[in-house]
């Protein structure tokens, strides 16, 4: 894969995507090295150099729950975060190419996803397909708005920080690359 701009197709309706490369790997975390060697084993394509994070999705134990199970149905392929939070954690936004394992809200891993496509847009700028593609409640836009602007709000309200309809948000779209066999 090249350091330069990419397009994933089925993702972003061919708009432009954010290229890999240029930024340090982030360190995997003890706790979950076992599951980071079984995708390893399981796949081949565990470079520890395009590791992103490791993470549950939303901000409640039931939002993650929903949200998980989305994922591993296949449902989401998508996912939505203010630009401003990757900054004010200190860290850089998702690349394509990057590879994330996804947790239960307690941190126990459920998979890996690999992005696909990253665009930042003002909030407001998420369009339908986008949407769609996130795979939440009915698929819709007015569904994807009304849930991220609640979502954003609070994380906003959390930080200090006011909420605006015009912040930008990273529009990451990622696949599963790695989900245990059931037991395991």
């Amino acid at each position: 894969m090249s350091d330069a701009v990419q397009v994933a197709p089925q993702c972003l309706q061919g708009r432009v995507a954010m290229g890999v490369g240029g930024r340090k790997a982030m360190a995997i975390p003890q706790h979950l090295r076992d599951f980071w060697n079984a995708f390893a084993s399981a796949t081949g394509q565990a470079d520890e150099e395009r590791f992103y994070e490791a993470f549950h999705f939303g901000d409640s134990e039931e939002l993650a729950r929903e949200l998980a199970a989305l994922v591993l149905q296949g449902t989401k392929r998508a996912t939505t975060g203010s630009v401003w939070s990757f900054e004010a954690e200190g860290k850089p936004a998702p690349r394509v190419g990057d590879l994330s394992i996804v947790t239960h809200w307690s941190g126990e891993p459920l998979c890996v996803i690999k992005t696909l496509a990253v665009e930042m847009v003002p909030l407001s700028e998420v369009t339908a397909e986008f949407a769609a593609i996130e795979g939440e409640g009915d698929g819709s836009l007015a569904f994807w708005q009304q849930a991220h602007r609640d979502y954003f709000i609070r994380e906003c309200a959390q930080a200090g920080r006011p909420f605006s309809e015009h912040m930008l948000v990273a529009c990451e779209c990622f696949e599963v690359v790695y989900q245990p066999p059931a037991g395991v």
